[in-house]
């Protein structure tokens, strides 16, 4: 009678819990899981041995058809099986021979005294089943309140699991976002291509527009694309006069590429003339001079803006 006597209370304060924040609740949830686990990890299901007649007193704790799980005082947990056989029955009294009832009555918080013998898979098969009459009616009672309770952290068990997978989710766009932002200063050359020009000339030469024409062809349906122009110019002459001379240069790749193919000016990034400072051949030839004697341009590509955005998923909605 004590066990029932606090089970009230018990399920009293697991309402309580379960109305309370949902912080809480799911904190309440995942504990109750964790103290559960713990305990089934310290009970473990004991065999009768075949041909065994035993006889114990104990809780139902688990019910599963016609097969139910019984615990005794020492938290010994044995497996039942009701038969066609059984006799299930309130204690009778001095001249009473007690109150049959049906299988289905056998519930989960039930004191009972069963009584059989082990089959050969080291089960109780039950031959009689008594339980006293105050029993039965506070398991009815507690079955009632505690099944609505249980039903409703399952749901929570499942929005817990819904809202884990959420969160996985999230942390891994959060952390495709940071990839991204962290690549923005990244930048992947995607074509390039160095015109050369004459000496102390700017002017493009037929040659020269074949080529950034054929760059230019490459920029469409490009996205976060960039144009960096970078003029240079050969060892003759003094250093002020080369420095005007290869800016003068950039500059007019910069215009034939906006003025003819119409690219953006905010795709370029901002011209520059290095003057002789970066020669790539021997200014002591002419056919170094003439290599010297250039306007590098390279198509390049934001590495973080060309990433493709983190597809959404889609999760399910519960009703």
């Amino acid at each position: 009678m004590s066990f029932n006597k606090f089970r009230p209370f018990a399920i009293g304060c697991t309402l309580a819990v379960v109305m309370s924040a949902a912080p809480l609740v799911l904190g309440q949830v995942t504990q109750t899981s964790t103290t559960a686990t713990t305990r089934e990890r310290s009970t473990t299901i004991r065999s009768v041995p075949s041909g065994s007649k035993m006889k114990f007193r104990g809780v139902v704790i688990e019910r599963n058809g016609d097969m139910f799980t019984i615990r005794d005082r020492s938290r010994a947990d044995y497996q039942v099986l009701i038969t066609d056989n059984t006799s299930i029955k309130t204690h009778g009294g001095f001249f009473r021979s007690g109150k049959k009832y049906p299988v289905t009555d056998i519930l989960r918080g039930l004191i009972v005294e069963v009584e059989g013998r082990g089959d050969n898979q080291g089960t109780l098969v039950a031959e009689k089943i008594r339980f006293n009459e105050s029993d039965m009616r506070a398991a009815i009672t507690s079955d009632t309140r505690v099944s609505p309770v249980e039903a409703n952290q399952e749901r929570m068990a499942g929005q817990m699991d819904e809202l884990y997978a959420v969160a996985a989710e999230a942390r891994a766009e959060v952390k495709a976002v940071n990839e991204r932002v962290s690549a923005l200063d990244d930048y992947d050359v995607q074509e390039s291509v160095a015109v050369t020009f004459r000496t102390n000339s700017s002017v493009l030469s037929p040659e020269a527009k074949r080529q950034l024409d054929e760059l230019a062809a490459k920029t469409t349906g490009a996205r976060a694309f960039m144009i960096e122009v970078a003029g240079h110019t050969d060892a003759t002459g003094s250093e002020a006069k080369n420095f005007r001379l290869s800016r003068a240069r950039a500059d007019a790749v910069v215009q034939y590429l906006a003025v003819q193919h119409k690219i953006p000016l905010r795709r370029f990034v901002t011209p520059m003339g290095y003057g002789k400072t970066e020669s790539v051949a021997d200014n002591t030839t002419p056919e170094g001079r003439q290599q010297n004697r250039r306007v590098e341009v390279k198509m390049i590509i934001n590495r973080g803006l060309n990433q493709p955005a983190t597809p959404a998923t889609s999760s399910t909605t519960r009703p």
